[in-house]
């Protein structure tokens, strides 16, 4: 039930932003959703299953974001520079997303393994959540991964493609250094900028 679900992750996402997690009860998420509690179990499992739900799905949320990012300015280098820039504004926005960059999880939020946990699931949305959640280490690889295959160039020799990466990595980890140290209104932008304008990466 596709329709069911997303209603039901907004709903606990929403429950989250008025009281801690531990208070968040499940009959409440149903019957905001407008769905029955047995519905709730029957897509999540347990409470621990939709908190699973709910991160994966931020993830998702977060990394689509990324890729817009990336494909949002035609000259290369303002692309690294978007992707640094909805970093912070993402992290800025989504307490979530905030937790799984930096791995700061406050009392308020759900307490998570980031390994998999065994799932019996017949839901295939809720065995990918039960799987592993990415780590704020995993996140600069999935993001410069992500840059690197946005900027790549034909034809590149090995170390163009070497001053690549590292450029992309730099920019990831100053994007995520500024959710941690906000750095102003344009200070991230700027940030970036002068850090590609001093590599050899022509980005």
């Amino acid at each position: 039930m596709p329709g069911a679900r997303e209603s039901l992750l907004d709903s606990a996402y929403a429950a989250l932003g008025r009281r801690p997690w531990s208070a968040v009860r499940m009959v409440d998420v149903a019957a905001v959703a407008g769905v029955s509690r047995q519905t709730l179990y029957n897509e999540f499992g347990s409470k621990e299953g939709l908190a699973r739900a709910l991160v994966r799905r931020e993830v998702d949320g977060y990394l689509a974001g990324v890729e817009r990012a990336l494909t949002s300015h035609p000259e290369p280098g303002e692309r690294l520079v978007a992707a640094a820039q909805w970093t912070v504004s993402a992290a800025r926005g989504n307490v979530l997303v905030r937790a799984m960059l930096t791995g700061c999880w406050s009392e308020r939020l759900p307490s998570l393994t980031l390994s998999a946990v065994p799932s019996s699931s017949t839901v295939p949305a809720q065995r990918r959540a039960d799987g592993p959640l990415p780590s704020p280490g995993d996140f600069v690889g999935l993001v410069r991964d992500r840059a690197v295959a946005s900027l790549a160039r034909p034809g590149a020799s090995q170390a163009e493609s070497g001053d690549l990466v590292r450029a992309c990595e730099l920019a990831v980890r100053l994007g995520l250094s500024c959710v941690l140290v906000p750095a102003g209104e344009k200070g991230t932008a700027e940030m970036v900028r002068r850090v590609l304008a001093s590599t050899r990466a022509a980005v």
